[in-house]
């Protein structure tokens, strides 16, 4: 059994020290830069100005702050409406009918898209010179193009809403399908043998036993919904910009003093991610304990 254990271990040390060594070396250079350490431009000495210029200066605050505001407005609409489509979606087709291959086909055909097609795609498609705007001046339902609604590069970011909604609904679809599909219709049956409505059933029934997938699940996109960086770039506007975006253009300034602030920013979405993962692991263990 001893003998078992160590070479389970000795053949998991060499990738978990590479990951290791990769990821957390490089945060912590990322840490290290983001405190003014730069040897390269003869910066060594370790404070937290880059951090208050990024939040607090003249300059840089509202930026910010206003950048911040976006990520969350973004990831939370972005997430919560991709899975409720996808939820819907698969109550409605979880139930074997002659046309159910056909509508998971249709439904999870995005899911191997990259985010930047599918960016390209909501410029095709919602932007107003695309497909959208173009029918519905032809048919008469406005005078032209231009008139269609600002829906990409929009200073609320639907169009990066409309790309992560397209995307991430196939994402939760597959994982709730599989979970549909091995509970079974007992618990409702049974609900509806004591006089439950489709409502309660769904209230009652589905949703407590889909919830613990769909919440894993919403933490997944919404983390990375709020660390993306394509997406925001192409259908976003200058102002205001989403966090990755401005943390990009800090590092790719010619002024190498602002790779401190880019990389502050960077090291501020890690840390709400990572205060985002660590509440998730926090209410499923409370959850466990609670059983």
């Amino acid at each position: 059994m001893g003998g078992e254990r160590l070479k389970i271990i000795l053949s998991l040390t060499p990738p978990l020290l590479i990951i290791f060594t990769l990821f957390f070396g490089g945060i912590f250079y990322g840490f290290l830069q983001s405190l003014g350490y730069q040897p390269a431009i003869g910066k060594y000495e370790i404070n937290f100005s880059a951090y208050y210029n990024v939040m607090f200066s003249e300059r840089y605050a509202k930026l910010f702050w206003t950048g911040l505001g976006l990520n969350l407005w973004v990831s939370f609409a972005s997430t919560f409406l991709a899975a409720v489509f996808a939820l819907f979606g698969a109550l409605a087709i979880r139930k074997t009918f002659f046309a159910k291959t056909i509508c998971n086909f249709i439904y999870s055909l995005n899911l191997p898209m990259p985010h930047l097609v599918v960016a390209v795609g909501i410029i095709f498609v919602f932007s107003q010179s695309g497909l959208l705007a173009r029918l519905a001046s032809q048919i008469g339902l406005i005078g032209s193009p231009g008139d269609f609604p600002v829906l990409v590069k929009d200073k609320y970011g639907l169009g990066i809403i409309l790309a992560y909604i397209w995307k991430e609904a196939a994402f939760f679809f597959i994982i709730l399908m599989s979970v549909l599909q091995s509970l079974g219709e007992n618990f409702e049956e049974l609900a509806q043998s004591l006089g439950a409505n489709r409502w309660q059933r769904f209230r009652y029934v589905i949703l407590p036993l889909v919830m613990p997938n769909l919440f894993s699940a919403s933490i997944i996109v919404f983390a990375f919904s709020f660390g993306a960086y394509e997406v925001p770039a192409l259908l976003g506007v200058i102002y205001p910009q989403m966090l990755p975006v401005m943390a990009f253009e800090f590092f790719l300034n010619p002024d190498l003093n602002a790779r401190s602030e880019g990389m502050a920013l960077s090291i501020i979405i890690a840390i709400i991610v990572m205060i985002l993962v660590v509440f998730y692991f926090w209410l499923t263990q409370a959850k466990i304990r609670k059983d």
